[in-house]
């Protein structure tokens, strides 16, 4: 059974996603009870593990000369990491 290589997209199409996700999550984190920052790291933090899940279902490459899901999870966790760090230094 040959395996098929996944489509590659746009890199405009990927960062278009990517700044879809990120509007709906801040406004996802804007309304939530628990305080912006620690909403926004939490929908963070399980939008890089969807993306990782995402990657591995379509098997795409993690160092593919094209964006993928796997550069978006990066992107997640170095937001993720800044607010986390953000929450810290606000906490001191």
């Amino acid at each position: 059974m040959p395996t098929e290589k996944p489509a590659e997209l746009p890199a405009a199409r990927v960062l278009l996603r990517f700044l879809l996700r990120m509007a709906i999550l801040v406004a996802f984190a804007t309304f939530d009870g628990i305080g912006f920052g620690r909403s926004l790291a939490a929908l963070l933090w399980m939008t890089t593990i969807l993306c990782a899940v995402l990657a591995v279902l379509r098997r795409e490459r993690v160092f593919a000369a094209s964006l993928n899901h796997w550069d978006e999870m990066i992107g997640y966790t170095a937001l993720c990491c800044a607010v986390m760090g953000l929450i810290q230094q606000a906490g001191n």
